[in-house]
Protein backbone atom coordinates (compact mmCIF):
# COMPACT_ATOMS: atom_id res chain seq x y z
CA UNK A 1 0.00 0.00 0.00
CA UNK A 2 2.54 2.43 0.68
CA UNK A 3 3.97 2.14 -2.64
CA UNK A 4 0.57 3.34 -4.07
CA UNK A 5 0.76 6.85 -1.68
CA UNK A 6 4.18 7.37 -2.85
CA UNK A 7 3.86 11.65 -3.34
CA UNK A 8 4.47 13.04 -6.66
CA UNK A 9 6.31 16.55 -6.58
CA UNK A 10 5.00 19.94 -7.73
CA UNK A 11 5.66 21.36 -10.88
CA UNK A 12 6.87 24.70 -10.17
CA UNK A 13 4.65 26.18 -12.24
CA UNK A 14 1.91 25.38 -10.55
CA UNK A 15 -1.69 27.36 -10.44
CA UNK A 16 -1.36 26.39 -6.32
CA UNK A 17 -0.22 29.59 -4.27
CA UNK A 18 3.82 28.72 -3.02
CA UNK A 19 2.27 28.75 0.57
CA UNK A 20 0.01 26.25 -0.03
CA UNK A 21 1.39 24.62 -2.50
CA UNK A 22 4.45 24.28 1.15
CA UNK A 23 1.98 23.36 3.37
CA UNK A 24 0.52 20.43 1.45
CA UNK A 25 4.09 18.78 0.60
CA UNK A 26 4.45 18.76 4.25
CA UNK A 27 0.73 17.12 4.75
CA UNK A 28 1.62 14.33 1.56
CA UNK A 29 5.10 13.50 3.86
CA UNK A 30 3.30 12.68 6.77
CA UNK A 31 2.08 9.55 5.62
CA UNK A 32 -0.25 8.86 8.83
CA UNK A 33 -2.04 5.35 9.64
CA UNK A 34 -5.00 6.72 8.30
CA UNK A 35 -4.31 6.14 4.58
CA UNK A 36 -2.78 2.76 4.83
CA UNK A 37 -5.71 1.07 7.61
CA UNK A 38 -8.26 2.25 5.04
CA UNK A 39 -6.97 1.75 2.01
CA UNK A 40 -7.49 4.88 0.42
CA UNK A 41 -5.58 5.90 -2.58
CA UNK A 42 -4.69 9.35 -3.09
CA UNK A 43 -4.52 11.08 -6.19
CA UNK A 44 -1.61 13.38 -5.40
CA UNK A 45 -0.67 14.72 -9.05
CA UNK A 46 -4.00 15.88 -9.29
CA UNK A 47 -4.07 18.02 -6.44
CA UNK A 48 -1.43 19.83 -7.92
CA UNK A 49 -1.96 19.88 -11.61
CA UNK A 50 -4.59 19.07 -14.29
CA UNK A 51 -3.68 15.85 -17.11
CA UNK A 52 -4.88 15.00 -19.67
CA UNK A 53 -4.50 11.57 -21.98
CA UNK A 54 -5.03 11.79 -25.54
CA UNK A 55 -5.49 8.45 -27.13
CA UNK A 56 -6.14 8.54 -30.88
CA UNK A 57 -9.58 7.24 -30.89
CA UNK A 58 -11.89 5.56 -28.38
CA UNK A 59 -13.64 2.88 -31.44
CA UNK A 60 -12.98 -0.47 -29.21
CA UNK A 61 -10.57 -2.62 -26.67
CA UNK A 62 -7.85 -3.56 -28.40
CA UNK A 63 -4.08 -3.70 -27.27
CA UNK A 64 -3.54 0.23 -27.20
CA UNK A 65 -6.65 0.89 -24.82
CA UNK A 66 -5.09 -1.92 -22.07
CA UNK A 67 -2.34 0.60 -21.74
CA UNK A 68 -4.73 3.17 -22.12
CA UNK A 69 -6.42 1.84 -18.61
CA UNK A 70 -3.38 1.96 -16.73
CA UNK A 71 -3.27 5.47 -17.63
CA UNK A 72 -6.73 5.88 -16.36
CA UNK A 73 -5.75 4.09 -13.24
CA UNK A 74 -2.74 6.02 -12.34
CA UNK A 75 -4.66 9.50 -13.28
CA UNK A 76 -8.31 9.05 -12.58
CA UNK A 77 -9.11 12.86 -12.30
CA UNK A 78 -7.54 13.37 -15.96
CA UNK A 79 -9.26 14.59 -19.20
CA UNK A 80 -9.13 12.41 -22.00
CA UNK A 81 -9.21 14.30 -25.76
CA UNK A 82 -9.74 12.07 -28.49
CA UNK A 83 -10.57 12.25 -32.00
CA UNK A 84 -13.62 10.04 -32.05
CA UNK A 85 -15.48 8.11 -28.97
CA UNK A 86 -18.09 5.44 -30.04
CA UNK A 87 -20.14 5.11 -26.65
CA UNK A 88 -20.42 1.20 -25.13
CA UNK A 89 -17.21 0.51 -26.86
CA UNK A 90 -14.35 0.96 -24.71
CA UNK A 91 -14.14 -0.37 -21.02
CA UNK A 92 -16.26 1.63 -18.02
CA UNK A 93 -12.83 2.74 -16.29
CA UNK A 94 -12.25 4.69 -19.36
CA UNK A 95 -15.47 5.90 -20.15
CA UNK A 96 -15.98 6.98 -16.48
CA UNK A 97 -13.03 9.92 -17.35
CA UNK A 98 -14.40 13.20 -18.80
CA UNK A 99 -13.70 12.74 -22.71
CA UNK A 100 -13.75 15.32 -25.37
CA UNK A 101 -13.69 14.75 -29.24
CA UNK A 102 -12.89 16.64 -32.01
CA UNK A 103 -15.28 17.74 -35.37
CA UNK A 104 -14.53 14.33 -36.75
CA UNK A 105 -17.02 12.79 -34.33
CA UNK A 106 -19.79 14.87 -35.79
CA UNK A 107 -18.47 13.82 -39.73
CA UNK A 108 -20.80 11.66 -41.80
CA UNK A 109 -19.98 7.82 -41.61
CA UNK A 110 -17.51 8.72 -38.98
CA UNK A 111 -18.42 5.57 -36.52
CA UNK A 112 -17.76 3.34 -39.32
CA UNK A 113 -15.44 4.85 -42.01
CA UNK A 114 -13.31 6.70 -39.65
CA UNK A 115 -10.07 6.01 -41.30
CA UNK A 116 -11.06 7.79 -44.67
CA UNK A 117 -10.01 10.73 -42.40
CA UNK A 118 -6.89 10.52 -41.86
CA UNK A 119 -6.09 13.19 -43.90
CA UNK A 120 -8.31 15.25 -41.76
CA UNK A 121 -6.60 14.15 -38.59
CA UNK A 122 -3.75 15.85 -38.22
CA UNK A 123 -5.46 19.27 -38.44
CA UNK A 124 -8.31 17.85 -36.03
CA UNK A 125 -6.09 16.77 -33.70
CA UNK A 126 -4.62 20.15 -33.36
CA UNK A 127 -7.54 22.05 -32.65
CA UNK A 128 -7.56 21.27 -28.35
CA UNK A 129 -6.66 23.47 -26.16
CA UNK A 130 -4.14 22.42 -23.79
CA UNK A 131 -3.71 25.31 -22.14
CA UNK A 132 -4.87 25.01 -18.75
CA UNK A 133 -2.44 21.54 -18.34
CA UNK A 134 0.51 20.90 -16.63
CA UNK A 135 0.88 17.15 -18.06
CA UNK A 136 -0.37 15.17 -21.03
CA UNK A 137 0.19 11.61 -21.67
CA UNK A 138 -0.53 10.78 -25.26
CA UNK A 139 -1.19 7.08 -26.48
CA UNK A 140 -0.44 7.25 -29.99
CA UNK A 141 -0.46 5.00 -33.28
CA UNK A 142 -1.49 8.08 -35.16
CA UNK A 143 -1.78 11.43 -34.78
CA UNK A 144 -2.48 11.53 -30.84
CA UNK A 145 1.60 12.71 -30.40
CA UNK A 146 0.80 15.27 -33.09
CA UNK A 147 -0.99 17.93 -29.99
CA UNK A 148 -0.03 21.21 -29.65
CA UNK A 149 0.38 22.59 -26.12
CA UNK A 150 2.53 25.26 -24.49
CA UNK A 151 6.43 24.87 -23.97
CA UNK A 152 6.02 24.58 -20.08
CA UNK A 153 3.78 21.73 -20.56
CA UNK A 154 5.25 18.10 -19.93
CA UNK A 155 4.15 15.79 -23.04
CA UNK A 156 5.18 11.97 -22.50
CA UNK A 157 3.99 9.87 -25.55
CA UNK A 158 3.56 6.13 -25.16
CA UNK A 159 4.00 5.18 -28.83
CA UNK A 160 2.80 2.15 -29.88
CA UNK A 161 4.18 2.58 -33.65
CA UNK A 162 4.85 5.49 -35.56
CA UNK A 163 1.84 5.49 -38.08
CA UNK A 164 1.81 2.43 -39.64
CA UNK A 165 -0.50 3.60 -42.46
CA UNK A 166 2.37 5.87 -44.33
CA UNK A 167 5.73 3.79 -43.23
CA UNK A 168 5.69 0.25 -43.23
CA UNK A 169 2.14 -1.13 -43.49
CA UNK A 170 1.32 1.86 -46.26
CA UNK A 171 1.02 -1.15 -49.17
CA UNK A 172 -1.42 -3.43 -46.81
CA UNK A 173 -3.65 -0.41 -45.96
CA UNK A 174 -4.04 1.10 -49.29
CA UNK A 175 -2.72 -1.28 -51.96
CA UNK A 176 -3.47 -5.15 -50.84
CA UNK A 177 -7.59 -4.56 -52.24
CA UNK A 178 -7.55 -3.53 -55.85
CA UNK A 179 -10.99 -2.59 -55.51
CA UNK A 180 -10.74 1.30 -54.13
CA UNK A 181 -8.41 2.51 -56.37
CA UNK A 182 -9.31 6.39 -56.14
CA UNK A 183 -8.40 6.08 -51.62
CA UNK A 184 -5.35 4.82 -53.00
CA UNK A 185 -4.47 6.79 -55.19
CA UNK A 186 -5.26 9.59 -52.92
CA UNK A 187 -3.16 8.14 -50.09
CA UNK A 188 -0.24 7.93 -52.17
CA UNK A 189 -0.86 11.48 -53.36
CA UNK A 190 -0.87 12.48 -49.85
CA UNK A 191 2.12 10.08 -48.40
CA UNK A 192 4.92 12.63 -48.61
CA UNK A 193 2.97 15.38 -46.95
CA UNK A 194 1.69 12.91 -43.87
CA UNK A 195 5.24 11.41 -43.41
CA UNK A 196 7.10 14.61 -43.32
CA UNK A 197 3.98 16.23 -40.82
CA UNK A 198 4.45 13.17 -38.86
CA UNK A 199 8.55 13.39 -38.36
CA UNK A 200 7.96 17.09 -37.54
CA UNK A 201 5.52 16.70 -34.90
CA UNK A 202 7.69 14.30 -33.40
CA UNK A 203 9.48 17.46 -32.07
CA UNK A 204 6.26 18.12 -29.91
CA UNK A 205 7.09 15.27 -27.76
CA UNK A 206 9.15 16.00 -25.03
CA UNK A 207 9.60 12.22 -23.97
CA UNK A 208 9.06 9.02 -26.02
CA UNK A 209 7.78 5.77 -24.31
CA UNK A 210 8.16 2.50 -26.64
CA UNK A 211 5.90 -0.16 -26.53
CA UNK A 212 8.64 -2.60 -27.61
CA UNK A 213 12.74 -2.57 -28.64
CA UNK A 214 10.87 -2.99 -32.44
CA UNK A 215 8.85 0.22 -31.84
CA UNK A 216 12.10 1.76 -30.54
CA UNK A 217 13.84 0.88 -33.83
CA UNK A 218 11.07 2.63 -35.79
CA UNK A 219 11.12 5.45 -33.33
CA UNK A 220 14.70 6.15 -34.08
CA UNK A 221 14.37 5.60 -37.48
CA UNK A 222 11.78 7.62 -38.65
CA UNK A 223 11.66 10.40 -35.74
CA UNK A 224 15.62 10.46 -34.99
CA UNK A 225 14.75 10.23 -31.56
CA UNK A 226 15.41 8.06 -28.38
CA UNK A 227 12.98 6.30 -26.32
CA UNK A 228 12.38 3.94 -23.39
CA UNK A 229 11.00 0.41 -23.73
CA UNK A 230 8.11 -0.32 -21.39
CA UNK A 231 6.25 -3.20 -22.51
CA UNK A 232 2.37 -3.02 -21.91
CA UNK A 233 0.24 -5.09 -19.55
CA UNK A 234 -0.34 -8.41 -19.65
CA UNK A 235 -3.28 -9.27 -16.92
CA UNK A 236 -1.58 -12.26 -15.73
CA UNK A 237 -4.30 -12.86 -12.46
CA UNK A 238 -6.98 -12.98 -15.23
CA UNK A 239 -5.46 -15.11 -17.58
CA UNK A 240 -4.36 -17.67 -15.88
CA UNK A 241 -3.86 -21.35 -15.43
CA UNK A 242 -7.40 -23.22 -15.25
CA UNK A 243 -6.73 -27.04 -14.80
CA UNK A 244 -10.50 -27.55 -14.37
CA UNK A 245 -10.71 -27.06 -18.24
CA UNK A 246 -10.09 -29.99 -21.27
CA UNK A 247 -8.19 -28.73 -24.31
CA UNK A 248 -10.07 -29.25 -27.69
CA UNK A 249 -9.16 -29.77 -30.98
CA UNK A 250 -9.07 -26.38 -32.45
CA UNK A 251 -6.81 -23.36 -33.03
CA UNK A 252 -7.54 -19.81 -31.91
CA UNK A 253 -7.16 -16.55 -33.62
CA UNK A 254 -7.97 -13.60 -31.55
CA UNK A 255 -7.40 -10.36 -33.61
CA UNK A 256 -8.35 -7.18 -35.07
CA UNK A 257 -9.57 -7.88 -38.98
CA UNK A 258 -7.72 -5.28 -39.95
CA UNK A 259 -5.54 -5.66 -42.80
CA UNK A 260 -2.17 -6.14 -41.64
CA UNK A 261 -3.09 -8.99 -39.70
CA UNK A 262 -2.55 -11.50 -42.17
CA UNK A 263 -5.67 -13.26 -41.57
CA UNK A 264 -6.26 -13.99 -45.16
CA UNK A 265 -3.19 -16.32 -44.65
CA UNK A 266 -4.85 -18.31 -41.53
CA UNK A 267 -7.94 -18.43 -43.69
CA UNK A 268 -6.17 -19.99 -47.24
CA UNK A 269 -4.21 -22.62 -44.36
CA UNK A 270 -7.31 -23.98 -42.29
CA UNK A 271 -9.39 -23.91 -45.49
CA UNK A 272 -6.32 -26.26 -47.61
CA UNK A 273 -5.56 -28.49 -44.22
CA UNK A 274 -9.65 -28.57 -42.83
CA UNK A 275 -8.39 -28.36 -39.42
CA UNK A 276 -10.72 -26.47 -36.83
CA UNK A 277 -10.17 -22.49 -36.85
CA UNK A 278 -11.95 -19.71 -34.23
CA UNK A 279 -11.58 -16.28 -34.56
CA UNK A 280 -12.78 -14.00 -32.25
CA UNK A 281 -12.47 -10.42 -33.03
CA UNK A 282 -13.89 -7.46 -35.30
CA UNK A 283 -13.21 -5.20 -38.23
CA UNK A 284 -13.05 -3.90 -41.45
CA UNK A 285 -12.37 -7.20 -43.30
CA UNK A 286 -14.83 -9.22 -41.47
CA UNK A 287 -16.77 -9.81 -44.58
CA UNK A 288 -14.69 -10.40 -47.25
CA UNK A 289 -12.85 -13.10 -44.30
CA UNK A 290 -16.04 -14.76 -43.71
CA UNK A 291 -16.52 -14.64 -47.56
CA UNK A 292 -13.83 -16.84 -48.07
CA UNK A 293 -13.61 -19.30 -44.98
CA UNK A 294 -15.17 -22.82 -44.63
CA UNK A 295 -17.21 -24.21 -42.44
CA UNK A 296 -14.08 -25.37 -40.38
CA UNK A 297 -13.48 -21.84 -39.60
CA UNK A 298 -16.03 -20.20 -36.69
CA UNK A 299 -16.30 -16.55 -36.51
CA UNK A 300 -16.89 -15.51 -33.10
CA UNK A 301 -17.50 -12.07 -33.33
CA UNK A 302 -16.04 -8.87 -30.79
CA UNK A 303 -13.58 -9.27 -27.96
CA UNK A 304 -15.68 -10.00 -24.82
CA UNK A 305 -13.00 -10.65 -22.15
CA UNK A 306 -14.63 -14.02 -20.39
CA UNK A 307 -15.25 -15.29 -24.42
CA UNK A 308 -11.69 -15.29 -25.08
CA UNK A 309 -10.53 -16.98 -21.40
CA UNK A 310 -12.52 -19.58 -21.98
CA UNK A 311 -11.44 -20.30 -25.86
CA UNK A 312 -7.69 -19.84 -24.36
CA UNK A 313 -8.20 -22.01 -22.19
CA UNK A 314 -9.69 -24.65 -24.16
CA UNK A 315 -7.45 -24.20 -27.76
CA UNK A 316 -4.27 -26.44 -28.53
CA UNK A 317 -2.33 -23.23 -29.51
CA UNK A 318 -2.93 -19.16 -30.39
CA UNK A 319 -1.88 -18.72 -34.47
CA UNK A 320 -0.31 -15.06 -34.79
CA UNK A 321 -0.22 -14.49 -38.60
CA UNK A 322 0.91 -10.62 -38.48
CA UNK A 323 3.99 -8.69 -38.21
CA UNK A 324 2.74 -6.59 -34.51
CA UNK A 325 4.53 -3.78 -32.91
CA UNK A 326 4.37 -6.15 -29.72
CA UNK A 327 0.83 -7.92 -29.36
CA UNK A 328 -0.71 -8.60 -25.99
CA UNK A 329 -2.55 -11.20 -27.36
CA UNK A 330 0.52 -13.75 -27.53
CA UNK A 331 1.41 -13.38 -24.23
CA UNK A 332 -2.92 -13.35 -22.70
CA UNK A 333 -2.36 -17.02 -24.08
CA UNK A 334 1.07 -17.77 -22.77
CA UNK A 335 -0.21 -16.62 -19.30
CA UNK A 336 -2.95 -19.28 -19.65
CA UNK A 337 -0.23 -21.72 -20.65
CA UNK A 338 -0.84 -21.95 -24.29
CA UNK A 339 1.76 -22.07 -27.18
CA UNK A 340 1.75 -19.51 -30.03
CA UNK A 341 2.31 -20.12 -33.92
CA UNK A 342 3.53 -17.15 -35.18
CA UNK A 343 5.27 -15.67 -37.96
CA UNK A 344 8.76 -14.74 -36.79
CA UNK A 345 9.03 -11.26 -36.92
CA UNK A 346 8.19 -7.90 -35.22
CA UNK A 347 7.16 -7.98 -31.76
CA UNK A 348 6.93 -11.44 -30.94
CA UNK A 349 10.65 -12.13 -31.64
CA UNK A 350 10.49 -10.48 -27.80
CA UNK A 351 7.60 -12.35 -26.27
CA UNK A 352 7.39 -15.93 -27.98
CA UNK A 353 10.45 -18.59 -27.04
CA UNK A 354 10.70 -20.52 -30.38
CA UNK A 355 11.91 -24.18 -30.40
CA UNK A 356 15.22 -24.97 -31.85
CA UNK A 357 14.24 -25.89 -34.66
CA UNK A 358 12.37 -23.12 -35.88
CA UNK A 359 14.65 -20.95 -34.30
CA UNK A 360 17.36 -18.71 -36.69
CA UNK A 361 19.91 -16.76 -35.42
CA UNK A 362 18.89 -13.28 -36.99
CA UNK A 363 15.56 -13.29 -35.02
CA UNK A 364 17.71 -12.14 -31.77
CA UNK A 365 16.23 -14.42 -29.50
CA UNK A 366 19.23 -16.21 -27.21
CA UNK A 367 19.55 -19.91 -28.41
CA UNK A 368 19.93 -21.12 -24.72
CA UNK A 369 16.37 -20.44 -24.75
CA UNK A 370 14.84 -22.69 -27.01
CA UNK A 371 14.94 -25.73 -24.49
CA UNK A 372 12.07 -24.12 -22.96
CA UNK A 373 10.13 -22.91 -25.65
CA UNK A 374 6.46 -21.24 -25.61
CA UNK A 375 5.90 -21.63 -29.55
CA UNK A 376 7.37 -21.72 -33.01
CA UNK A 377 8.01 -19.64 -35.77
CA UNK A 378 7.47 -19.55 -39.44
CA UNK A 379 8.78 -17.11 -41.58
CA UNK A 380 7.08 -16.57 -44.87
CA UNK A 381 3.46 -15.09 -44.75
CA UNK A 382 2.15 -17.95 -46.81
CA UNK A 383 -0.43 -20.66 -45.97
CA UNK A 384 1.55 -23.40 -47.08
CA UNK A 385 4.36 -22.18 -44.61
CA UNK A 386 2.04 -21.21 -41.71
CA UNK A 387 0.26 -25.33 -42.44
CA UNK A 388 3.87 -26.61 -42.07
CA UNK A 389 4.77 -24.75 -39.24
CA UNK A 390 1.14 -26.29 -37.59
CA UNK A 391 2.57 -29.54 -38.55
CA UNK A 392 5.33 -29.28 -37.29
CA UNK A 393 3.91 -28.14 -34.04
CA UNK A 394 1.40 -31.35 -33.47
CA UNK A 395 4.59 -33.46 -33.89
CA UNK A 396 6.19 -31.74 -30.89
CA UNK A 397 3.21 -30.24 -29.02
CA UNK A 398 3.64 -32.55 -25.91
CA UNK A 399 6.94 -31.11 -25.38
CA UNK A 400 4.93 -27.60 -24.53
CA UNK A 401 5.33 -27.30 -20.75
CA UNK A 402 2.14 -25.02 -19.40
CA UNK A 403 3.16 -23.75 -16.30
CA UNK A 404 6.91 -22.94 -17.82
CA UNK A 405 4.89 -21.24 -20.48
CA UNK A 406 3.08 -19.07 -17.66
CA UNK A 407 6.14 -18.54 -15.95
CA UNK A 408 7.52 -16.87 -19.25
CA UNK A 409 4.07 -14.67 -19.56
CA UNK A 410 4.43 -13.62 -16.01
CA UNK A 411 7.47 -11.21 -16.81
CA UNK A 412 4.88 -8.88 -18.81
CA UNK A 413 2.42 -8.70 -15.64
CA UNK A 414 0.58 -5.51 -15.15
CA UNK A 415 2.22 -5.00 -11.92
CA UNK A 416 5.51 -4.28 -13.43
CA UNK A 417 4.12 -2.23 -16.39
CA UNK A 418 1.94 0.09 -13.85
CA UNK A 419 5.76 0.77 -11.70
CA UNK A 420 7.95 1.29 -14.89
CA UNK A 421 4.82 3.84 -16.00
CA UNK A 422 4.39 5.51 -12.99
CA UNK A 423 8.55 5.47 -12.15
CA UNK A 424 9.24 6.83 -15.92
CA UNK A 425 6.43 9.78 -15.34
CA UNK A 426 7.88 10.87 -11.35
CA UNK A 427 11.28 11.25 -12.69
CA UNK A 428 10.30 13.49 -15.86
CA UNK A 429 8.32 15.41 -13.98
CA UNK A 430 11.01 15.78 -11.18
CA UNK A 431 13.43 16.75 -14.04
CA UNK A 432 11.24 19.36 -15.51
CA UNK A 433 11.90 20.61 -11.57
CA UNK A 434 8.15 19.89 -10.14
Amino acid sequence: MEDEVESIPLQSHSLWPEKVQFFLRVFLKLKTSFFYSYDVKIDYLTIFMRVAIVPDWLTGMRGGEKVLELLCKLYPSADLFTLLHIPGRVSPLIESHSIRTSFIQNLPFSRSRYRYYLPLMPRAIEQFNFSRYNLILSSSHCVAKNIKHEHKTLHICYCHTPMRYIWDQFGQYFFKDSSNLITSSIMLALRPWLQCLDVRTSSRVNHFIANSCNVQNRIKMYYKRESTVIYPPVDTTYFRLDDNVEKENYFLIVSALVPYKRLEIAIDAFNKSGRSLVIIGEGQCEESLKKTARPNIVFKGGFDTSEVRSHYARCRALVFCGEEDFGIVPLEAQAMGRPVIAFGKGGVLETVIPDLKTWKPETGVARNKTSSPTGVYFYRQTHDDLNRAIQWFESIEPQFNTKMIRAHALKYDTAICTKKLRNFIEDRLREQKC
